[in-house]
């Protein structure tokens, strides 16, 4: 029997902040199984700031998306058909794959996941790449010590709550930096951030001092812009510096134009290190067997902000640029169904 699908394409290059028009919802068939083959039925799907970067035909760390072909990111999907002799209907995988309502995939292209370790979702979060970000990023390049300063930008986000957890984990003070009272309130009070700063309501630099009276030790930088300006005017001797992201940057169509900051790297001896998740491809299982086990004894906790149907996704992403979410930004687009 042929199956509808409804699929996502990218259609024009945004010019500054993605509009609603630089995208497409269209309805195409899905094809028939051959090989070892099978159906995935999308669960949920991940919404991501670097995303907005393959949107741009520049030369980046990952291939730009294609012009009027479908998009494609994390996904957590159910086999509702299978030619495989490894995957069953009604295992649950994960891959990265097109926005799509169902794929088709060889079944090596997906991994299967254990449903009863943690919720399906936490899989594209806190288990999944973002956490996966987090411990690499902050322990390969930040190397926090005990009693050492952690300043955290985009600290709500999906990867700033996990560093930030991370950091209190290893013994060191956190400070993390957000865009709402809610947030800093979640920051704080439920994630134990030592102090965090509103960057809409505060003077960025006056808080950081105050909130830093002993300089930053780990800058773990997810933004960008004035607000990373703001914290490598406070580093220590020694100071390292993971370049995870710069949102603030994304969606400017002029090269940004800042302070220059050899300087302060020279002066304090500091090391600023971009990186990439997949970097550490071939340590994979041992960073989410790690965060397997905090999240298991409690020492990690995780918030996701869900959007429901597959028709919202592209408001889901938009949301990602207006600071909407805190922690791990999802678009459920079905329920598992019972096999």
């Amino acid at each position: 029997m042929k199956m509808n699908n409804e699929r996502i394409l990218l259609v024009s290059r945004p010019k500054g902040t993605p509009a609603m028009s630089d995208f497409r919802y269209e309805e195409a068939a899905v094809p028939e199984l051959k090989g070892d083959q099978v159906l995935v039925k999308t669960i949920y799907l991940s919404v991501d700031p670097y995303m907005r970067g393959r949107m741009n035909d520049t030369k980046s760390y990952v291939p730009p998306f294609e012009l009027n072909e479908v998009i494609s990111g994390g996904i957590v999907g159910q086999v509702v058909q299978s030619l495989s002799s490894d995957l069953a209907e009604g295992d649950f995988v994960i891959g990265n794959l097109p926005w799509q309502k169902y794929n088709v995939v060889n079944d090596i292209s997906v991994r299967k996941l254990d449903s009863n370790i943690a919720p399906l979702s936490a899989n594209l979060g806190v288990l999944g790449m973002t956490g996966l970000t987090a411990y690499f990023g902050l322990l390969d390049i930040g190397k926090p010590q005990e009693g050492e300063t952690v300043v955290v930008s985009g600290a709500a986000g999906a990867v700033g709550t996990i560093v930030g957890q991370i950091a209190k984990i290893k013994g060191a003070r956190v400070v993390g930096i957000a865009g709402s009272e809610e947030k800093t309130a979640y920051l704080k009070n439920e994630l134990g951030f030592d102090e965090v700063i509103n960057y809409k309501t505060d003077n960025v630099f006056e808080a950081l001092k105050a909130a830093c009276p002993g300089g930053v030790d780990v800058y773990f930088d997810n933004v960008g812009g004035e607000i990373s300006d703001a914290v490598l005017r406070l580093l220590n001797h020694g100071a390292r510096i993971p370049v995870c992201g710069q949102i603030a940057l994304y969606n400017l169509e002029k090269m940004d134009v800042g302070p220059r900051i050899q300087s302060q790297l020279l002066i304090n001896s500091a090391l600023m290190k971009g990186f990439i998740v997949s970097d550490y491809a071939a340590h994979f299982e041992e960073g989410a067997m790690e965060l397997a086990k905090w999240l298991m004894e409690g020492k990690l906790s995780y918030k996701e902000n869900i959007v429901e149907g597959f028709e919202n996704t592209i408001d889901a992403f938009l949301g990602l640029f207006k600071g909407e979410n805190t922690g791990k930004q999802l678009v459920k687009v079905a329920e598992p169904e019972n096999v």
